[in-house]
């Protein structure tokens, strides 16, 4: 049994206090990480749908994954999403992705966007099972290392 199974695992609004640990999964999952100031500038705006996925073991938490998405209108982006290594491969991005559209749905979003690594099997796999379609490439549109990245969609 993981350290995620034997937690209860909750998602919600991220807060200033979640910077912190967010700024640090954000730094072990990407090569050209966002700064502190980037994300907490994020907190609280009502155009941003930025939340952390929390392991709860009793009183204890672990924030344990993060997403940031813009909405725009009818259309959102889905800027960024993460979760820990030891938390990866149990269903807990899913989870994330899951309650990020939701949400956006219910904020009137009906199409949401994304941007992901062409070599990010693992996350292309989950967006696909998720009903993401590719529509589009953007040609060595990251860095370190340089990268072609897929442009996704889902209609929610």
């Amino acid at each position: 049994m993981t350290a995620a199974e034997e937690a209860t695992v909750v998602v919600r609004p991220a807060t200033t206090e979640d910077v912190t640990a967010v700024v640090a999964l954000e730094a072990a999952a990407f090569t050209d990480p966002w700064s502190a100031r980037s994300f907490a500038g994020l907190v609280g705006r009502p155009e941003v749908i930025f939340s952390v996925l929390v392991l709860r073991h009793g009183v204890a938490e672990e924030v344990a994954g993060y997403s940031v998405t813009y909405l725009l209108g009818e259309e959102a982006d889905l800027a960024n999403i993460a979760v820990s290594a030891p938390a990866r491969r149990g269903g807990l991005g899913r989870r994330l992705l899951r309650q990020l559209m939701q949400e956006a749905r219910e904020r009137g979003v009906r199409e949401l966007y994304l941007e992901v690594r062409e070599g990010n099997a693992g996350a292309r796999a989950m967006y696909h099972r998720d009903g993401f379609s590719e529509v589009g490439r953007r040609a060595k549109y990251y860095v370190r290392p340089v990268e072609d990245a897929l442009i996704l969609r889902r209609s929610l």
